[in-house]
């Protein structure tokens, strides 16, 4: 998989299969966006410390990797909220039979209505843990102007994080195969520990003052 990726990264396909990718795994978790933002990464990494071998134009550009990956991440956010904000008898239907689902919904509403978005930032990192938050949002009949703001920040989280795996991972081990290996441990490492915030129970809510 590693070698197709990797000659994918030669070609300007790879800022559409990251973008296609990172829009569509709000809705199929399954996808390796994740994995192809570090690859991406990674071989613009490898190329750089090329030293004077002149490096091809076809390698990713960091900047426009990190640009496209937020751009993508807050764009798939909003069709899975919007999806959700108009959905009707067969949405509520499905997250009915989840008992996982109709939980993460009721956690994602209490904690916009306190204020505490920075759990769509955590979210992000988990897995599934965007499509919950950005559905669950939705279906809450959350206002955009709550919700659009912690979308933008968790997308440039994700992506600056994922990004900065790949190129630096691959900078400090010196070789393109095992700094991108390393960074995908990273990447689901972070994912766990994400999902372990998520399910913590929010702190109860102090009682206003007489």
């Amino acid at each position: 998989m590693f070698e197709t990726l990797g000659s994918l990264t030669a070609s300007p396909w790879i800022y559409a299969l990251v973008a296609v990718s990172v829009v569509l795994d709000v809705f199929l978790p399954v996808l390796p966006s994740g994995v192809l933002v570090i690859t991406a990464a990674a071989a613009a990494a490898a190329a750089g410390a090329a030293g004077p071998v002149p490096v091809p134009e076809q390698v990713p550009d960091i900047l426009l990797l990190l640009v496209i990956a937020t751009t993508a991440s807050v764009l798939g956010d909003m069709a899975a909220f919007r999806l959700a904000r108009r959905g009707g008898a067969w949405l509520d239907r499905a997250i009915a039979r989840s008992r996982r689902l109709t939980r993460a919904h009721e956690r994602l509403g209490t904690a916009l209505a306190r204020g505490g978005g920075g759990l769509v930032v955590i979210a992000r990192f988990a897995p599934a843990g965007r499509s919950v938050v950005s559905l669950g949002a939705g279906k809450t009949q959350r206002k955009v102007a709550e919700f659009l703001p912690w979308s933008v920040l968790a997308g440039m989280a994700w992506a600056g994080y994922s990004v900065a795996l790949g190129y630096f991972g691959t900078q400090w081990l010196g070789t393109q195969w095992l700094g991108t290996a390393v960074s995908i441990v990273a990447l689901f490492a972070a994912g766990a520990v994400a999902a372990f915030l998520v399910r913590r129970p929010l702190p109860p809510t102090a009682a206003p003052a007489a």
